[in-house]
């Protein structure tokens, strides 16, 4: 008798599956109290005992194969929305996740039954299949509307033609698209239970043989040890499935991070005369904590510890600043707060700390903007006239205007958390930037930049540590207004030849002190060589002019020279964690002043990102 109640759990297992993942399923089996008529069924169903016997169960078609495997389609992005036609598969094929999940959505309770339940008396099975009346099918092929090609096919033949637990409406349809009630649901349960409990009851004689359970018993015995492993293996998992949800930090947020160190030395003659840098070891370390919370947006929260040396207070002049410099004296600090999110074809970040210029807009230099993968100088990584601009807290919208074409606009300030007079989210300094970036194809990026800046008195530097001094502060401390442009451009030529370019120019005015104008220009470009000896090595040519006082109402205040600036880097890529960067950078003419001499920098750089 226990394999018989077995067989019956997997019946009513497989009948629980069908009833949860086909839409509408309509039961019929005479009970021994009168048949309800469900309310939300368009006719009355007929239900009729079966006029057959249970066959013999084969291995083709047993109620547990009936049972869906659990799709995985929702995790991969199916949407409730997909079309059944998109999910047809063979009779075997699982229910995707993604249709079980609209399907219940869809199933509606009426807020009340009806007062009176009607009664039919079952029709019997001789009788024809008209638009009044349909009795038990016996045949899955009575269905007009199922194919063999559904994916329920197998579900529904079992139910059918082994249990008869199944009727169709009267016009020889089965309706298996229409959403399942509650009350349906109900229904059809009991009917097909009340089929169980007399297929029991009725003598289990056909059911289960002494061969059948020979059979049984020896395959149990020949799979003993793989059945045991199998259970082994499986409290294992069980075990170590326990430990990670005791440990895991979070379910929400993930930890990306960049570690670099470098030595470097500056020789030659800066704008201070005589060499004074010693050889240093330096390091910066970035620990993003990226949290999502709904899968397309983002809170990073940014812990930085940095100690580098920054070559501008030993040679005098900001053109020898490193790409990676600063130091906080080895303290951990709070160094980034924004939160990203998308709408549509838009992106929005609202940053609290650490959101800066470069963090927002499209860089048009692919190969070398990142300061731990590309260019060792600070000059070398992107346009100074446009991304080293003031601010680090206010929004950031990138709205793609279509498929080849990107708006950005931005407002960033320098001091929003100064509530003083001066200070502020609107009242100290800030930056502006107006950014549209055309892509007309995988191989080509141009850019047309605009920045509106201002500088209070006592916080000027125009271009964040990049050109001559007087770049940076072409009217001293007074308060200055900018007005920077820019265009940007970036050409893969081949898989392994890049070149990328700018030019930026400053409109500068005194805003205390006088009202002295400053035009300041800027220009660079770089080659990129991809896989240079070897798969994911970059080597790098970048040569430029730095930001330069062209003209200057206040004449002291006028470079009087030109620096150029040229650097060779080659980064080697030693694992996808690891990779190396030894890096010269030469300045002519230091700080674009005739009376100063040659200077150059070596740099090795190691990042670790992982």
């Amino acid at each position: 008798m226990s394999k018989v109640f077995g067989e019956c759990f997997w019946l009513c297992l497989a009948f629980f599956a069908n009833l949860l993942l086909v839409e509408n399923t309509v039961f019929a089996a005479e009970t021994t109290a009168a048949p309800v008529q469900i309310p939300d069924a368009e006719n009355a169903i007929a239900l009729a005992e079966p006029q057959h016997q249970l066959p013999e169960p084969t291995d083709a078609q047993t109620p547990a194969a009936s049972v869906p495997a659990p799709p995985e389609t929702l995790a991969s992005g199916a949407t409730p929305e997909t079309s059944e036609s998109d999910l047809t598969a063979a009779s075997h094929s699982a229910a995707p996740a993604s249709v079980i999940a609209s399907e219940l959505k869809q199933s509606e309770i009426p807020e009340t039954l009806p007062d009176n339940n009607s009664s039919q008396q079952p029709q019997s099975p001789s009788q024809p299949l008209d638009a009044g009346s349909m009795s038990q099918v016996t045949s899955v092929s009575q269905l007009s509307d199922v194919q063999p090609t559904d994916w329920a096919f197998q579900a529904l033949q079992s139910l059918v033609e082994r249990y008869g637990c199944i009727a169709g409406y009267p016009d020889g349809t089965y309706r298996g698209n229409r959403a399942l009630t509650r009350y349906e649901f109900a229904a059809g349960l009991n009917a097909c239970l009340d089929q169980v409990t007399k297929l029991i009851s009725g003598g289990t004689g056909n059911l289960v043989t002494k061969e059948d359970l020979a059979v049984l018993q020896r395959l149990q015995e020949e799979f003993a040890a793989e059945l045991a492993a199998l259970r082994g293996r499986v409290d294992a998992l069980e075990a170590r499935t326990s430990e990670l949800e005791a440990n895991q930090f979070s379910t929400t947020t993930k930890l990306n991070a960049e570690t670099i160190v470098a030595v470097g030395d500056t020789f030659g003659d800066g704008a201070v005369g005589e060499d004074k840098t010693n050889t240093n070891f330096g390091y910066r370390v970035r620990l993003n904590f990226d949290t999502s919370f709904t899968g397309s947006d983002r809170l990073r929260t940014r812990l930085q510890a940095r100690n580098s040396a920054r070559y501008d207070r030993t040679t005098g002049t900001p053109m020898t600043r490193t790409n990676f410099d600063g130091d906080s004296g080895s303290q951990i600090i709070l160094d980034k707060v924004s939160y990203q999110f998308t709408i549509g074809r838009t992106t929005v970040e609202i940053g609290a700390k650490g959101l800066t210029s470069d963090d927002v807009a499209p860089l048009i230099n692919p190969y070398f903007d990142s300061a731990a993968q590309g260019a060792v100088s600070r000059f070398g990584a992107f346009n100074p006239a446009i991304y080293n601009t003031p601010g680090e807290t206010g929004i950031a919208i990138n709205h793609l205007l279509s498929d080849k074409l990107n708006l950005t606009l931005t407002y960033l300030a320098n001091t929003a958390a100064d509530s003083t007079e001066g200070n502020g989210l609107f009242n100290g300094s800030y930056g502006a930037i107006a950014q549209l970036t055309y892509s007309p194809s995988s191989e080509l990026d141009l850019a047309l930049s605009y920045v509106r800046s201002y500088s209070r008195r006592d916080d000027v530097d125009l271009s964040l540590g990049t050109g001559s001094n007087n770049a940076n502060q072409p009217f001293n401390q007074s308060a200055t207004r900018g007005n920077h442009f820019g265009v940007e451009a970036s050409w893969r030529a081949s898989p392994r030849f890049d070149i990328s370019g700018w030019v930026g120019y400053v409109d500068a005015q005194q805003l205390s002190d006088g009202d002295a104008k400053a035009d300041i220009w800027n220009g660079g470009v770089t080659f990129a060589f991809p896989d240079l000896f070897g798969e994911g090595n970059v080597g790098g040519i970048i040569v430029g002019v730095p930001p330069k006082v062209t003209r200057n109402d206040i004449k002291e205040n006028k470079d009087n020279a030109t620096s150029i600036h040229v650097e060779a880097l080659y980064r080697i890529q030693v694992s996808d964690f690891i990779s190396v960067t030894p890096g010269v950078y030469v300045i002519t003419n230091t700080d674009h002043n005739k009376d100063n001499g040659t200077t150059w920098v070596g740099v090795l750089r190691t990042s670790f990102t992982f």
